[in-house]
């Protein structure tokens, strides 16, 4: 399967780049970047987001150890390359990973970069540190870690438990950078300092995110563009008239769904655009912990009651793909085939079959069409998800269920959420790396901050550690389809459907390539160039 999945990378790479138009021009330096983004974040610190509104137009202020190639379509280890370290090495044993780092490295305050400011991050992600990261959603990443330590100004040793060979997985995602020493989570929060290509300017909520070109920069003749605006357009036909328009230069990358862009094309048919999976699932969040959402019987007939191909077929052009925790193949690395999907509980595709069984179960329960259950069922306050939502309450009154929406403004839906406070609700799971680590730790083990329905199963997350130390790849993969199956045997956060959207961009926009498996991972734009 690995050289199968390689040739899916470089075929993919080769239909991007021929999708471009990009072949052998001089890149030009200079320019502004103007791009519309789909909403604004609650603040500007990556380590405290969850949502690519702060993370991507962020990406570009910092570094990392090491970092996904830029223009790789698929992420992999093999796709992994040295960033602020010049290189890495294994022990033996697996337990520690030593990184060598540059020399000559500034922050944008001109404070030099050393080995500290790396274990100052991770003592931080860990909750070791002085100080407190207000929400810390990536926290289970690192449950391995013992410690990481600095030996002198240039080299940092993490010390692990057991061999964990994908932590260079999660250290490569724009999820992961290095954040100073010197400067505290609240100031990180409004105006961050990294190392990266681009120096924070402002942001004005709901208006503008602002960065400028980093003359400093340690990579000579980087970035090219002088800089980029992200002006915060919610409506996705108002940016679709602003790229028209001439007003911005491109789509917030990976936010045009399959039916917008078919009015892209036609309205800017000059457009480039690349329509890929987001390894972001759409998911049925139920609060496990509040009645009468407590009754695992209750849980399940509302996993039986959804039709997932009316999801895709409505809200997705048909475009979507039916799947369990993990990304499906092919651009997926560790999900089950389709036909292993259809075999679990309340997956089957015999969606009369499924409502028979689910309505059985609701009238067991007491609730029938003269006694139905009235529940407010919340989502994020954006089109695409509004849109879904109302298809999720349509197909939950098939078994009793009437449900009230309930839009909840960005800026505050992943508090909300991690706080369990809402009862029903259509949510997303923002998969940062194609990796079983990084979604099993982060949403599914037991007492993880983004784990959005409360699950806990220590049978699954004593799983989940014996996946993460396999160094077999096809033994790993065995593990992460039997933990697929029992999480939804469990009905823990059924997935409705696998999204793909796409990224729009006039063609002078030179320089981006679309990754196929992960929508937080490319945003670095250091080599992002304009052909005008």
């Amino acid at each position: 399967m690995v050289p199968r999945l390689r040739a899916l990378a470089a075929a993919a790479a080769l239909m991007l780049a021929v999708s471009d138009g990009e072949t052998a021009f001089a890149e030009k330096s200079g320019g502004i970047l103007k791009i519309g983004q789909f909403d604004s974040p609650a603040g500007m610190s990556i380590l405290e987001e969850s949502s690519n509104t702060a993370e991507g137009p962020m990406m570009g202020v910092f570094n990392n150890l090491v970092l996904y190639d830029q223009h790789e379509p698929q992420n992999s280890l093999q796709s992994i390359r040295p960033d602020l370290a010049t290189g890495w090495l294994w022990d033996e044993d697996r337990t520690r990973l030593t990184f060598h780092l540059r020399h000559g490295v500034k922050w944008h305050d001109g404070k030099p970069f050393t080995a500290a400011d790396v274990k100052c991050t991770w003592d931080l992600l860990q909750g070791r540190a002085n100080e407190k990261l207000r929400l810390n959603p990536r926290k289970p990443w690192y449950r391995n870690v013992q410690e990481v330590t600095a030996i002198g100004d240039d080299e940092v040793i993490f010390h692990l438990q057991r061999p964990q060979p994908a932590l260079l997985a999660l250290l490569a995602s724009g999820w992961a950078p290095v954040y100073p020493c010197h400067v505290g989570p609240r100031d990180m929060r409004q105006h961050p300092t990294g190392t990266g290509p681009f120096k924070f300017v402002e942001f004005k909520p709901n208006e503008v995110i602002r960065v400028n070109r980093n003359p400093e920069y340690w990579k000579p003749g980087r970035p090219y563009l002088d800089g980029i605006e992200y002006h915060i357009i919610k409506n996705p036909s108002t940016r679709l008239l602003a790229l028209a328009g001439g007003g911005i230069d491109m789509i917030q990358p990976y936010t045009v769904t399959p039916p917008l862009l078919k009015e892209v094309m036609s309205q800017v048919p000059q457009a480039i655009c690349d329509l890929v999976p987001q390894n972001i699932s759409r998911d049925l969040l139920i609060n496990r912990s509040r009645p009468p959402f407590d009754n695992r019987d209750l849980r399940l007939a509302m996993a039986l009651s959804l039709d997932r191909k009316s999801f895709i077929d409505i809200l997705e052009d048909g475009k979507g793909d039916i799947g369990a925790a993990m990304l499906p193949p092919p651009e997926g690395q560790w999900g089950m085939p389709l036909e292993m999907v259809a075999a679990l509980p309340g997956y089957g595709l015999d969606v009369p079959k499924n409502r028979a069984e689910a309505r059985h179960i609701m009238q067991g329960l007491g609730w029938g069409p003269d006694r139905r259950l009235a529940v407010k069922v919340s989502t994020r306050n954006t089109t695409p998800l509004i849109n879904a939502a109302v298809v999720l309450i349509d197909q939950l009154k098939e078994i009793y269920i009437d449900g009230e929406l309930e839009p909840v403004d960005n800026a505050l839906w992943f508090t909300k959420i991690m706080r369990h406070d809402y009862a029903v609700a259509l949510g997303l799971t923002f998969n940062a790396v194609d990796d079983p680590d990084q979604t099993f730790y982060e949403t599914y083990a037991c007492g993880a901050d983004n784990n959005p329905d409360g699950y806990c199963n220590p049978e699954i997350d004593q799983l989940i550690d014996s996946q993460s130390a396999q160094l077999d790849e096809q033994r790993r993969r065995g593990l992460v389809w039997e933990i697929e199956r029992r999480l939804a045997e469990d009905g823990a956060r059924p997935i409705i459907h696998h999204s793909r959207q796409a990224t729009c961009r006039q063609p002078y926009v030179k320089g981006f390539d679309s990754m196929i498996n992960s929508v937080y991972n490319g945003w670095r734009f250091e080599d992002l160039w304009l052909d005008k």
